[in-house]
């Protein structure tokens, strides 16, 4: 039986205008959500009044004091009340809602927080002395003067005093002080020509504190991302600039070797503003698909700028969402400005790889087993596990004149990016020599990059070349997993793997990709169903299509425990050098590893 809702009388229900404080509160809870919130409209109105620095405190968390001061434009005295009134802005002067062009427009901003807390706006004008007004609970006092520097400084004491139930809401003092500062950090992103610091007031510590930066848009940026997101970000970074009918892309965008675990290191902006959209995430994740797997995030710093227009901002109180006239446009200008950029950085990988890799080497003087002898590289029998022999095995690569060490002087080999093979270890890494250090190369997956490069080349141009079976493979499948390959059998062919029904329960694959060579063609068509099955109807065609690519390269990649002559080690290395992206494997792994000789002498204490 449903029971009557108290809230509702059973006789006629009459229709009330609510009050101003009821009406301030219900808007409070769309704008200010918690203390960041707060801080983010009263940060986007410093900026919106030319402020060239902006400082922030806070306590508790911000739940019981925040703070910001600004050198902007400043408030009149007789404009102070005015600003305390709902939906009156300088911002704009309502003509034209679809051409926004600062942060704030809506005028909700300070009287929401005025309605739930203690606020007190000090301001002063280039032209006026300064004044105060204090609000407490949607209450306001009389203007007063106050003494100021031009500029405006909002005090927000006891935030949700007015409504307590909202406190229980909130999280830990310090979750509330991080989302405080991942709030200021993205804005001080987006305005690198900007002073910000923030300081926690209860600790009396400096969180964070950046200059203006000078200099070009590019530079600056780099500055502030190296202060805010950290110089690893910035040495891995790639720019990224690139322009599609009026709607331009720039910023920065992380190696794929340089991913994250979560989505953590993702900063999107339009038009300068913060957003958290659904639509430029996915643009971004499809960007980076060729070359993470799915558990790993990229980090950038990327901004979309376009006619105001062009973009709506009104899409929900937090202005965190838009909504793209041509939001096709925009994806696509997201995706191939990337893959551009990460294409243009070449065989490239980030300097962590080799930090990673420093840090684990540690000074062994007893690296020997006790008791055992100690076995030098030179003593060690010709078909010793380790040893790189020149077997007479399958040449994978064609090797080209110019990388054979016997043609060519070896200081040259040297010269190159990724030097002179010296050694394989473990008949799968490449030990190369190079005029500033060494470099250790996984064959493996550097040969599947590789592969999966030459496979995409293939496809976009007349479809991947087939190698017929002599005999065709007869492959036993689960009902479920037969239909859903003959569903892409299409497109299978065309990635030069031919597969026909074979009876109940089988089919029999004809043809397999040329360049795999000799393969297990029932592990391969496995693989594939694997793929099919994880990715689903969810994915794109080419998304699905380069993900069947990536597992036939792996089948078609150098296997670890494959002894290479000299010349294929050198040849994959020249191929890897101009070969896009050979710098991480197709999952985001490092390819290759670099020392410089300064860091290996300081392994040695020979500095």
């Amino acid at each position: 039986m449903l029971k009557s809702s108290p809230n509702i009388s059973q006789f006629q229900p009459v229709i009330r205008q609510l009050n101003e404080t009821a009406i301030n509160q219900i808007a409070a809870g769309e704008v200010v959500e918690r203390p960041a919130s707060a801080i983010k409209e009263l940060v986007e109105n410093a900026i919106d009044a030319g402020a060239t620095r902006i400082d922030v405190e806070y306590a508790d968390g911000g739940k019981r004091l925040i703070q910001v001061t600004d050198n902007g434009c400043g408030i009149a005295a007789d404009d102070l009340p005015l600003a305390m009134s709902r939906h009156a802005t300088s911002k704009i002067d309502g003509s034209d809602l679809l051409n926004i062009q600062s942060f704030g427009f809506r005028g909700e901003a300070l009287p929401s927080l005025g309605a739930v807390g203690k606020l007190t706006l000090t301001s002063r004008t280039s032209e006026a002395t300064g004044a105060e007004l204090q609000v407490n609970g949607g209450k306001l006092s009389p203007v007063r003067p106050a003494a100021m520097q031009l500029g405006t400084r909002a005090t927000l004491r006891d935030l949700f005093y007015a409504t307590p139930a909202r406190l229980k809401f909130l999280r830990s003092d310090r979750a509330e002080a991080q989302a405080i500062a991942d709030v200021v950090k993205r804005l001080a992103m987006a305005e690198p020509a900007i002073s910000f610091s923030l300081r926690d007031a209860g600790s009396d510590r400096m969180v964070f504190q950046v200059q203006a930066e000078q200099g070009d848009m590019f530079s600056a940026l780099r500055g502030r991302l190296g202060q805010l997101m950290g110089q690893d970000f910035v040495k891995n970074a790639i720019a990224v600039d690139a322009e599609r009918e009026g709607i331009t892309l720039t910023g920065f965008a992380a190696l794929p070797t340089y991913s994250r675990g979560a989505a953590v290191a993702q900063f999107i902006f339009v038009n300068g503003r913060p957003v958290r959209d659904k639509l430029l995430l996915g643009a971004l994740r499809g960007a980076y698909s060729d070359f993470l797997s799915r558990d790993r995030h990229p980090a950038v710093a990327l901004f979309v700028e376009c006619d105001p227009t062009s973009v709506d901002v009104n899409v929900h109180p937090a202005k965190s969402e838009v909504r793209f006239r041509e939001p096709a446009m925009v994806r696509g200008l997201i995706v191939s400005g990337l893959r551009h950029a990460l294409a243009d950085a070449g065989h490239r990988a980030s300097t962590t790889v080799s930090d990673a890799a420093l840090g684990a080497f540690t000074a062994q003087p007893q690296g020997h087993l006790q008791g055992e002898p100690r076995v030098y590289q030179m003593e060690r029998p010709r078909n010793a596990p380790g040893y790189s022999g020149l077997a007479e095995t399958e040449t994978m690569f064609d090797v080209h004149p110019s990388a054979r060490i016997e043609g060519m002087p070896q200081l040259e080999a040297q010269h190159r990016p990724l030097g002179a093979a010296r050694a394989q270890l473990h008949e799968n890494y490449i030990l190369s020599q190079t005029a500033e250090g060494l470099v250790i190369v996984d064959a493996h997956a550097a040969h599947e990059r590789l592969v999966y490069e030459n496979l995409k080349v293939q496809m976009s141009e007349s479809g991947v070349r087939a190698q017929a079976l002599l005999i065709p493979e007869v492959i036993s499948l689960s009902d479920g997993d037969m239909a859903l390959l003959m569903e892409q059998s299409e497109t299978l062919t065309q990635l030069g793997l031919s597969i026909e029904p074979f009876g109940q329960g089988a089919v029999a694959v004809q043809s397999v990709p040329a360049i795999l060579g000799h393969v297990d063609v029932n592990r391969l068509v496995l693989d594939i169903v694997d793929e099919l099955s994880d990715g689903g109807a969810s994915q794109s065609l080419q998304s699905r299509l380069d993900a069947i690519l990536s597992r036939v390269a792996c089948h078609g990649s150098v296997r670890t425990g494959r002894r290479m002559q000299a010349d294929e080690m050198n040849a994959l290395l020249r191929e890897m050098e101009a070969t896009p992206h050979s710098g991480q494997c197709n999952h985001g792994r490092p390819t290759y590893v670099s020392l410089a000789m300064s860091d290996i002498e300081k392994l040695f204490g020979r500095t």
